[in-house]
């Protein structure tokens, strides 16, 4: 009877799937446009895809080395405990950097946004002022805990999910197959630009810094964090697709070039959108979309971040304890933001490249570790193994790819 009322009880996988939906699907997502153009859609389909399924095997793996330690571990503690120090302290700094920059990246992005939202609502602020107003409501939600996160996670998904709907709907009514497929253009190639995709599809798949805080949640029950991961990334992986399939097939992939010289950001994608729209209302759909994609992903990110640092500090889960660590998560990206306020696709770069080592890469090391230290509770040996390979290769293209780029070894697309 008690393990009944348990499992009435426990959490729906639902508010799991929110919090890691709301997270991966953000405001990166105005970039994959952009950074997609030269291999465009068919070649970018499968890089993403690709991405999402060795992404999802990435958290798979990390779940399953979480299982051997108490609710409450977070990924510093299992990465010091099965790698040692070394690594530990590698992993950390690139956890603080990618979640680091990606807050510093959501508040350079979003303070604009809301600023002209609320410039033509009447109350006049600067863009400043508006990501210091932005800062201390997402801080205030996520000092609040993972409860508090999904719920507030859960309503913007959800009204983004009907923000899609509605406003890729008049998209896709709109849709041009012959744009789509670029079917003016003859003799262009595509596959050259395919590998430079990669670094940018893995930083649309990140959630790891998430999935501590959903164990405890679901107080351990590996099946319950599990199906939230599939769900969750799923449905993201679906929005992408919506999002791809809707802004190529309007926009001519000639037209990207110009995005691109004037910045590649949110503001310069949705103003050559608007510019392709027949029907006006979808411009201020557009905005608000815009609003709630930049608000999921800085929630999501901020509160991975938020269990790290706790973790790692060892930080007491008390009022004022928490208030420290809010801090901590918040303070230093709003200052570089309000010092150097433009960095957002560059931001978006590294970060790609980082998470490759703490969200890739070392996953894929901690199952194989937790293999060798609790044999007797490994299950399945043989499937994570194929799963480790896996991601191991992925996470060395990923790797090879950004090192190309930035050495200037790949083609860029200039049209």
């Amino acid at each position: 009877m008690r393990e009944s009322s348990l499992a009435r009880h426990r959490p729906s996988v639902w508010w799991g799937a929110m919090i890691i939906c709301g997270t991966v699907v953000g405001a990166g997502m105005f970039t994959l446009p952009v950074v997609m153009a030269g291999a465009w859609y068919g070649w970018s389909l499968l890089i993403l895809m690709v991405s999402w399924v060795c992404m999802l095997l990435t958290g798979l793996l990390f779940v399953q080395a979480s299982q051997h330690y108490p609710l409450g571990a977070g990924f510093d503690t299992i990465t010091r405990d099965l790698l040692g120090r070394g690594w530990a302290a590698v992993n950390g700094l690139s956890i603080l950097f990618v979640l680091g920059i990606l807050t510093y990246a959501y508040i350079s992005a979003s303070g604009p946004v809301y600023q002209s939202s609320l410039n033509r609502a009447g109350l006049h602020l600067s863009v400043a002022d508006a990501k210091i107003m932005l800062t201390l409501c997402v801080a205030a939600v996520v000092w609040l805990g993972t409860k508090g996160v999904s719920r507030l996670m859960t309503f913007c998904v959800l009204a983004k999910i009907l923000l899609l709907v509605t406003l890729f709907g008049g998209l896709l009514t709109q849709l041009d197959i012959a744009t789509l497929a670029n079917s003016g253009a003859s003799g262009q190639a595509y596959w050259p630009y395919t590998l430079a995709v990669l670094p940018f599809c893995l930083a649309s798949f990140g959630y790891h810094g998430n999935i501590s805080g959903l164990i405890g949640y679901y107080a351990g029950d590996k099946k319950q964090v599990n199906r939230a991961l599939m769900l969750g990334t799923f449905m993201s992986l679906v929005i992408y697709l919506f999002w791809l399939t809707g802004t190529m097939g309007n926009l001519p992939r000639a037209s990207f070039p110009a995005i691109i010289d004037a910045g590649g950001d949110i503001e310069a994608l949705m103003a050559a959108l608007r510019r392709y729209l027949h029907v006006s209302a979808l411009a201020l759909l557009m905005d608000v979309f815009s609003h709630f994609a930049v608000i999921c992903s800085f929630l999501g990110v901020t509160a991975g971040l938020f269990d790290f640092i706790a973790d790692r500090l060892q930080m007491a889960d008390t009022r004022l304890g928490r208030l420290k660590t809010a801090c901590l998560t918040f303070l230093p990206a709003l200052c570089a933001s309000l010092w150097f306020p433009n960095g957002f696709i560059a931001a978006i770069g590294f970060a790609g490249l980082f998470a490759t080592l703490w969200a890739v890469i070392v996953p894929a090391l901690l199952a194989r570790k937790a293999q060798q230290k609790f044999p007797e509770a490994t299950t399945h040996a043989g499937r994570q193994n194929v799963a480790i390979v896996v991601v191991m290769l992925f996470g060395g293209l990923n790797v090879l790819a950004w090192t190309l780029s930035w050495l200037g070894w790949l083609p860029v697309f200039r049209g």
